[in-house]
């Protein structure tokens, strides 16, 4: 891999600067890995005045929606390369954890809600358990509130929309190697070059391999490529073809246990993590792995009718798969308190396969005396995944079997050790037998939308939009099978007065359905087809789907010269049928969830040398009903969801050539679970630091140092059982090439 970046860098980069020798000193865009932003780049590279999704019909600044941009140009300075460090530049989005499904991929929660289905990558959904890459992102873009209308099925947070590089118009070559602390090696390659007037190719390629900083034998290996090619550029019909593969493999994170299992002392309510050295690993390193593999194919052609008017279809097939035995710090039989840790191996096999359409029609035009912005499409898809687990014989134990009555070590069978000294290393001996992928999933969608945004007056505009999906669902094994039909219909509106062009007020009304199902099998579903655990909830497949709706009233303005964006919002979410467990264990649509909340955020230059991106978040969430006669989790906040969160990056050129950046990291008490008792997480604040110097028009060098004051914390937890841990302090030299 190492060998094949760096001929892509070298010979192509040569290639390019013969036949650019004429425009030397033109600045190069488009590629990654620029960490460092040289005035006169680009004037506001931090500042997005756009989303890429046709589905939003109107600057940003006019939108009557929450929308963060995370550009490029932030996620290489902050040195992200992961979708999860992409977003903790984002507040109001914290993570999730888990015992089975999808505990070690991503998991976002947005505004209290879980996002981990409502992924998507150019529009499109991405509903498969992995954790994804940045080497080929150009930005994230991350809608807030029930926006139904804007990707089907999701829950009340918001979505997640990945945009990926594609072929441009210019030759580049941009590549970098990135050597660091524990082990961290990393290289990537972004090349682009113009093969006719019309025709561009490009290519980026990333090798990634690095311990976890501050963690006993977690490691992170992987690698992936995505060639694309585009016929017609600069032509009214382009045609563009793009294949993404992405592969890991983890030694994962076993996190630190808590304080109690069943035996909780009386008049305890909240429980924390036990108080360990945090670099303690509970895991067995000779047998835990996680293998993820991600394979996306598309097609997408586009005609531009007139000036005023393009067409657009887009075809994809995604394929993901993901493996691992993952070995779990148990606490449900109280050995923690005793000073042991039962160690259970939670494992799953599991792929998704997806083939999806998605035809589109966006424009302008002046209609009925009115000036119109506007986007209608057709969307069918079909989701397949299949799951399973291993078998697993050896000294590891089973659910039956888990009191460590006989101590750590040996006499266990290495399946108990020592809460303060555990040994990562024990001996593992046995057989690990894939089993077969018995449990099917299946959902076809078929969707209708659109959107409109009408300027009324030089002073009001209305945003509509509306999504009508035909939603068919099944879930069958051997022995059940179930599914469900709905119709799901959600809309958004929104008013938008304008004091001056260059700000806004708005309004804005929003929906969202969460239906049976959407997961796929691959998350924590809130809605799942089957009975759960003990035949709880035997009505599953009868209930429909919850609904959540929003209600946001903000403004947004771009100051100083248009070189700052800025916004405000304060918001409230409604979830009113929430599905619920009752005393008699059956399910209904009975619960009711609320969040108030209020957001700031800005991005962008303060002045030409200084930049900026961040925001603050407040979230005030309530439990108000979850069906059980006595209602202990009453007026309680909903897990995953802290009352305030706070990001800030920040850049400041001291000269043309050298940068000094920092950011502050702040996060607030968690929750795992909703109960008479509870557990969680702690909140805490993260500093990181980056300098960045260029020796010349083609070289740049860039230093990261990530936690700087080595805070132990953590950064997700599970109802029980463990909490996840944060990365220590790190430093990451990286040398960066441009041609």
């Amino acid at each position: 891999m190492a060998a094949a970046i760096g001929a892509l860098t070298f010979l192509p980069a040569v290639q390019a600067q013969s036949q650019d020798a004429a425009n030397a000193d033109a600045p190069r865009s488009g590629g990654q890995l620029a960490p460092i932003t040289v005035q006169g780049e680009a004037d506001t590279p931090y500042k997005a005045e756009k989303s890429a999704s046709p589905k939003f019909t109107a600057p940003l600044v006019d939108t009557p929606k929450s929308v963060t941009v995370i550009p490029q140009e932030v996620i290489e300075n902050t040195a992200s390369t992961t979708l999860t460090e992409a977003l903790r530049l984002t507040p109001g989005i914290t993570f999730g954890a888990g015992e089975g499904g999808n505990p070690l991929g991503d998991r976002p929660f947005i505004r209290g809600y879980d996002a981990q289905a409502s992924t998507f990558v150019d529009g499109m959904r991405d509903i498969g358990a992995t954790t994804r890459e940045i080497f080929n992102i150009e930005q994230v873009e991350v809608t807030k509130g029930p926006d139904g209308a804007y990707g089907g099925r999701g829950g009340a947070g918001g979505s997640i929309n990945l945009i990926t590089k594609a072929p441009i118009a210019e030759n580049f070559t941009n590549a970098t190697l990135g050597l660091g602390t524990d082990n961290y090696k990393r290289a990537t390659v972004d090349g682009n070059w113009l093969l006719g007037d019309n025709m561009a190719f490009r290519l980026n390629a990333m090798a990634h391999d690095a311990d976890v900083p501050g963690r006993k034998a977690v490691d992170n290996s992987r690698w992936g490529i995505a060639p694309s090619f585009t016929w017609g550029l600069n032509t009214p019909t382009r045609i563009t073809l793009s294949y993404y593969h992405l592969q890991t493999d983890d030694t994962p994170d076993s996190g630190i246990p808590f304080m109690y299992g069943n035996r909780v002392p009386a008049g305890v309510t909240a429980i924390r993590p036990v108080t360990v050295d945090m670099d303690n690993f509970y895991g067995l390193a000779n047998s835990d792995f996680l293998k993820n593999r991600s394979d996306v194919a598309t097609a997408r052609i586009e005609h531009d009718i007139s000036s005023n008017l393009t067409f657009r279809n887009t075809l994809r097939y995604t394929a993901s798969d993901q493996r691992y035995i993952w070995t779990q710090p148990d606490d449900s039989q109280g050995n923690v308190n005793d000073g042991l840790v039962w160690r259970r191996a939670n494992t799953r096999t599991s792929g998704v396969h997806t083939i999806a359409n998605q035809t589109e029609i966006f424009g302008k035009a002046n209609l009925g005396g009115y000036e119109h912005s506007f986007t209608a499409g057709i969307e069918l898809s079909r989701e397949k995944a299949d799951n399973g687990t291993y078998t697993i014989t050896s000294t590891l134990g089973s659910r039956s079997t888990n009191s460590c009555g006989l101590g750590a070590g040996a006499p266990s069978g290495y399946t108990c050790t020592d809460l303060y000294n555990p040994n990562p290393y024990d001996p593992w001996t046995g057989s690990i037998i894939e089993g077969e992928r018995a449990n099917h999933f299946k959902t076809t969608t078929k969707s209708i939308y659109a959107f409109d945004t009408i300027k009324l007056s030089e002073r009001w505009m209305t945003n509509l939009g509306l999504r009508v999906d035909d939603y068919k669902t099944r879930y069958f094994n051997a022995t059940t099978d179930v599914g469900r039909n709905d119709t799901l219909v959600n809309y958004q509106l929104g008013l938008i007065y304008k004091p001056a062009s260059n700000g806004s007020i708005y309004v804005s009304y929003g929906t969202s359905s969460t239906p049976a199902n959407a997961f796929l099998g691959q998350g924590s579903e809130s809605g799942s087809l089957t009975p759960g655990r003990g035949g709880v909830g035997p009505n599953a497949a009868e209930l429909g789907p919850e609904k959540n709706r929003s209600l946001e009233l903000g403004t947004k303005w771009n100051l100083l010269d248009n070189q700052l964006a800025v916004n405000a919002a304060v918001f409230r979410i409604d979830t009113t049928n929430a599905r619920v467990t009752m005393p008699d264990n059956t399910y209904a649509m009975a619960g009711n969830r609320r969040i108030n909340g209020f957001e700031v955020g800005f991005s962008g230059n303060i002045t030409k040398a200084w930049q900026v991106f961040g925001g603050y978040t407040f979230l005030d969430s309530e439990m108000r009903n979850t069906g059980a006669t006595t209602d202990v989790t009453k007026g309680q906040e909903f897990p995953n969801t802290p009352k305030h969160s706070a990001s800030l990056w920040s850049t400041y050129s001291v000269t043309s050539d050298f940068s000094l950046g920092g950011g502050v990291f702040i996060v607030g008490k968690q929750y795992g679970s909703n109960g008479a008792v509870r557990r969680y997480i702690p909140g805490y604040t993260r500093f990181d630091a980056m300098a960045a110097y260029r020796i010349n028009r083609n070289v740049s060098l860039q230093l990261n140092l990530l936690n700087l004051t080595d805070k132990r914390y953590f950064t997700s937890t599970y109802s029980t059982h463990y909490a996840a841990v944060g990365a220590g302090r790190a430093a990451i030299l990286s040398v960066n090439l441009k041609y």
